[in-house]
């Protein structure tokens, strides 16, 4: 009776190891945007560094580049994107009811947002802080000097939320003056309706570099009030769809640790033997197949975007205008908070 346990056993391990090696079913949302042939990403209305469109329509920013990533490993190239600018109040709506196929709008993954909205929260693609941003003329060093005060937040955000706890917890009786349009709450500060602007602290470079007259006349507090970790959202319901784009997002950050950049990606996948990049490049092992997908799905990603090091400096590093330190978005073995699950 043992014998016949173990070679049953044995039978049923054979049989799962089999079914893990064969190639995984694409999900009906690729399926859909391979008959369209367009990724729909959701982006922000006008966020400089993260999503916004020049005079001529073009897209850029860190946000962007995920969804440029995801269209060149499934589709083959970058370009096949069509960008829905949303604002706070209509993004989750339009992942919902499948306007869009992935939001990636500087959106901070929270419980509320995971466990209520029928959405996943795939990997963090910058980690953030909500910040306050002053006049320079208005003299005040710190958030706690905000007491009483006027502070312009717009709403449908975790900022607004944030805004009124911190206020709570340390007694200041801050006052929201409160806007639904990012624009409309910019102008609000920037006009004098408040003294203050609140939103998280890429954002605030953002306004500051894009909107103000003379960015020198604005002071970003150095206190940081939440976490912000932001990252794409898919619909739940589609795990083949939620792989990829969380994959795609681990593959952008682990080239960037194993030295995999848009410029050798091409002569690596021939001359390399480090085994980790021959499996991200698919020289060696084909890990494209478990996701619907073909051999080259990360190596026309690097192509097309870069890794992830070189999208952050492009979009919002310190050569950018918006000048953003890399500070804990930097890979975790330089004393960042970057650490990709492993592509094996």
């Amino acid at each position: 009776m043992r014998i016949r346990s173990i070679k049953s056993l044995a039978v049923v391990a054979a049989a799962l190891s089999t079914l893990a090696a064969l190639p995984a079913h694409a999900g009906k949302t690729l399926d859909a945007i391979k008959a369209r042939g367009q990724v729909v990403c959701g982006v922000n209305t006008g966020l400089a560094g993260f999503g916004a469109a020049d005079s001529t329509g073009k897209w850029t920013g860190l946000d962007v580049d995920v969804c440029r990533a995801i269209a060149a490993a499934t589709l083959g190239d970058p370009e096949k994107v069509k960008y829905v600018p949303l604002n706070a109040q209509q993004r989750f709506t339009a992942l919902q009811s499948g306007e869009i196929d992935v939001l990636s709008r500087n959106t901070t993954f929270t419980l509320t947002r995971d466990a209520s909205l029928g959405l996943e929260q795939t990997v963090v693609t910058y980690y953030d802080g909500q910040g306050f941003m002053v006049p320079l003329k208005s003299k005040i060093k710190s958030a706690k000097q905000l007491k009483g005060q006027t502070v312009c937040v717009q709403s449908g955000t975790t900022t607004e939320k944030n805004l009124n706890d911190f206020s709570k917890a340390n007694g200041l009786n801050i006052k929201p003056v409160v806007f639904e349009q990012l624009d409309a709450t910019e102008n609000a500060y920037f006009t004098g309706r408040c003294i203050a602007y609140t939103t998280d602290a890429s954002g605030l470079a953002s306004t500051r570099n894009k909107v103000a007259k003379n960015p020198a006349d604005h002071v970003i507090l150095p206190e940081l009030i939440s976490k912000e970790p932001l990252g794409p959202m898919v619909r739940r319901g589609d795990d083949e769809w939620f792989s990829i784009v969380k994959w795609v997002i681990y593959g952008l950050i682990e080239s960037e640790e194993y030295g995999i950049t848009q410029a050798n990606v091409d002569s690596l996948k021939t001359t390399s033997t480090d085994p980790v990049v021959k499996r991200i490049l698919g020289s060696s092992e084909d890990s494209g197949k478990l996701l619907g997908l073909d051999k080259e799905w990360m190596a026309r990603a690097i192509k097309a975007t870069g890794n992830y090091g070189e999208i952050f400096e492009r979009n919002v590093g310190p050569k950018s205008p918006l000048g953003l330190p890399r500070g804990v978005n930097n890979q975790w073995n330089k004393g960042g908070l970057m650490y990709a699950m492993p592509i094996r």
